[in-house]
């Protein structure tokens, strides 16, 4: 009911947020922006009109200002140090984005508020970028799934969710979602995205991904049981990163060869971390990780790896008893060595666990924000990807 309090309120606002922002979203920007740019990146200080964009969530704006460059001024939505699976955003939040050009989200049902948010500013020219368009989206793991690995292949997704990394970028964004408000005028938001839930009900956006948790029975913040950490897999990082690119380059032509230099070399480093994944793991004595949430089925997928979640999809999700029962008999059978807990959520469950059988709570990072000592350090996406990178190593041949 909280949450449904929090809707209501953010509804009601939103007018008044909007008012404030009017339509500048046009508008030239003369604000700093929140980003730092690398040497590698192409800027063009030419012109003062930079692109005002919107990012969801910490790897969204980490790809997103790595393709801008300094061509635009990159913000990004939920604050360092909280976790984004359940961040709602505020009036003044959501006045920023009607003032934006540009906003990116991951999609796969991660910002369970998009669809409030584009349904509020459909009539503005915004730009929608969906990072994870084109992405074969898999279903979540939970402690549903049985941990008899030996006789379900280690509950490998290749047979069932093909990560098909070529080929897929001839399907545009505007193609299969039509998110560009602007020169497309004539394909409206509803149209092509059923967001008229009354007439099209049937065909809604929360029908196709499964948004409405409440039906889920028991799925709390589990996206509908899609699993939305794409951005865990560099492979995919590198799809969405192409993803941005393309939609930055639609929303400025003008600058198109510098985004596609940005992400060049942006992709150059990724397809670095992919290789140093790929040889990193592939001799691993054992092949299963227990982590505390389930976000790591896209990583285990793509490196032969199988993930044993504690809990499901949404970090704050506990296990029963019975089901820590089964995690605690699978590590004693399994002579499992490394409990993994993440950042921004609690470490109890996997501490007692850890506990139980004598084994060492060790972080695993899904990445989904920054804290302040990760600042601090200057951490970025592909430092913490190398560090979670020794941290399986670590785990997987004790």
């Amino acid at each position: 009911m909280i949450k449904s309090y929090k809707r209501i309120f953010a509804a009601f606002s939103l007018s008044a947020a909007l008012a404030v922002a009017g339509c500048g979203s046009a508008k030239p920007s003369e604000s700093n922006g929140s980003m730092n740019t690398t040497n590698s990146q192409v800027t063009d200080t030419s012109t003062a009109a930079k692109l005002k964009i919107k990012t969801s969530f910490y790897p969204m704006y980490e790809f997103t200002r790595q393709v801008a460059g300094d061509l635009a001024n990159v913000e990004n939505l939920v604050p360092a140090g909280v976790e984004p699976h359940d961040w709602e955003p505020t009036p003044q939040d959501m006045a920023g984005i009607a003032d934006a050009d540009v906003i990116v989200y991951n999609g796969a049902g991660m910002e369970s508020w998009i669809d409030q948010v584009l349904d509020s500013v459909k009539d503005r020219d915004l730009k929608v970028i969906e990072a994870s368009q084109g992405i074969e989206i898999m279903e979540g793991e939970g402690h549903s799934h049985s941990h008899d690995h030996g006789a379900e292949g280690e509950h490998s997704h290749e047979d069932e969710h093909a990560h098909d990394h070529g080929g897929e970028g001839e399907h545009s964004h505007e193609d299969e979602h039509a998110h560009d408000h602007g020169a497309e005028g004539e394909h409206s938001h509803e149209d092509e995205h059923a967001h008229d839930h009354g007439a099209e009900g049937e065909h809604s956006h929360e029908d196709e991904h499964a948004h409405d948790h409440g039906a889920e029975g028991g799925h709390h913040h589990d996206h509908g049981g899609l699993d939305p950490h794409v951005w865990l897999s560099p492979a995919l990082a590198i799809q969405q990163v192409r993803n941005i690119e393309q939609g930055l380059a639609e929303a400025d032509p003008d600058h198109k060869d510098a985004y596609k230099a940005n992400a060049d070399s942006y992709v150059s480093k990724l397809e670095a971390l992919d290789q140093e994944f790929k040889e990193g793991l592939k001799d691993s004595k054992r092949k299963d990780f227990i982590t505390q949430h389930a976000a790591f089925g896209y990583l285990a997928k793509e490196y032969g790896l199988t993930q044993v979640p504690i809990a499901g999809l949404s970090p704050d999700q506990e296990p029963s008893a019975s089901q820590m029962a089964k995690i605690i008999e699978f590590a004693k059978e399994n002579n499992v060595k490394t409990i993994f807990f993440e950042t921004l959520v609690a470490s109890n469950v996997a501490e007692t666990i850890a506990a139980e059988i004598g084994a060492t709570p060790a972080v695993l990072n899904p990445i989904e924000g920054l804290t302040e000592e990760d600042i601090s350090k200057q951490l970025d996406y592909i430092a913490i990807m190398r560090q979670n990178l020794q941290a399986l190593q670590a785990a997987l041949n004790e």
